[in-house]
């Protein structure tokens, strides 16, 4: 693996131009149950994997990339000094992220990108718990480091508060050279429409990311193609020039024998995706419930 190395970057290009000129590209799938089923316990450090156990870590990420995928993000969603703080690794931040993209820059070759995942805080400042200042700080430290390891870019995902997600943007843009794709998770409401958990609506969403800087806007978790179509449909409204990533579950988790399972087959996915790409998505894949199964049928799909 190239520490800091950009040699793939420079040989593939960037994300946004490849969209440019027509592509219509595909990420990976989950990373969280896929670790599950490798050993990881409740209440263990996901992103610790990437220093303790890499090539179980590695594994996830060739799965995706085999299947497929034009990119693959990393292990490193909780990697933020505020959520590290709870496994008392705080301090590891630098470490812990530039093992994650390390990791998935070496499953990604020269032909592919690493998208490196970067998640919420924890921390809102609705309530209080944090400074502008402190976010920007957090974000920035981890930002830097996944840039460090080998990533092309961020994806700062399952947002829901537009200052966070500002934050995360701004952090990324005034101290690396990383493309910036933000995403934000809805759920539907009574009448009909789609807010996040802070109230924060598509439109809203893709006018504040754009505005911060990020190069991809789009939306993760909570809903299956079917509702993605929708949103992306309002996102594309908002946004008209901007490219859109899209991570689907795997359709709405069902309980079954007190165990959730997501509906979608690979084969369903597969037959959804050109809605999805017709709705305005220029990025495709999937996120809780999906597999490199998943992956594989969207790809055919958009072949």
């Amino acid at each position: 693996m190239c520490e800091g190395c950009n040699c793939s970057s420079l040989r593939k290009g960037r994300i946004v131009d490849a969209i440019k000129k027509g592509r219509t590209l595909v990420s990976d799938g989950a990373w969280g149950t896929f670790l599950q089923k490798k050993g990881l316990k409740p209440g263990e450090c996901p992103e610790l994997w990437c220093v303790t156990r890499p090539n179980d870590v590695l594994g996830v990420a060739k799965a995706y990339i085999d299947a497929g995928a034009d990119m693959i993000e990393t292990d490193s969603f909780g990697g933020t000094s505020y959520k590290l703080e709870h496994y008392g690794l705080a301090n590891r931040v630098s470490e812990i992220n530039k093992a994650a993209a390390k990791i998935s820059h070496h499953a990604a070759g020269h032909e592919n990108w690493v998208i490196a995942s970067v998640g919420p805080t924890g921390k809102m400042l609705a309530m209080g718990d944090v400074t502008e200042k402190d976010l920007y700080n957090a974000f920035k430290e981890q930002v830097i480091s996944l840039e460090e390891g080998g990533a092309d870019a961020v994806c700062i995902e399952t947002m829901s508060a537009i200052d966070e997600a500002v934050a995360a943007i701004k952090a990324t843009r005034e101290n690396t050279g990383l493309e910036v794709i933000c995403t934000f998770t809805f759920e539907k409401t009574e009448k009909g429409g789609y807010r996040t958990m802070m109230g924060v609506t598509p439109t809203d969403a893709a006018k504040a990311s754009v505005e911060a800087g990020a190069h991809i806007i789009g939306a993760n978790c909570g809903n299956g193609i079917d509702r993605m179509i929708e949103i992306v449909k309002e996102m594309r409204k908002a946004a008209p020039d901007t490219p859109i990533l899209v991570h689907a579950n795997a359709g709405l988790p069902q309980n079954v024998n007190g165990v959730d399972v997501f509906p979608d087959t690979p084969e369903k996915m597969g037959q959804m995706v050109g809605e999805l790409v017709k709705a305005g998505a220029n990025i495709v894949g999937g996120c809780c419930g999906t597999t490199p199964a998943h992956i594989s049928a969207m790809k055919k799909a958009i072949k």
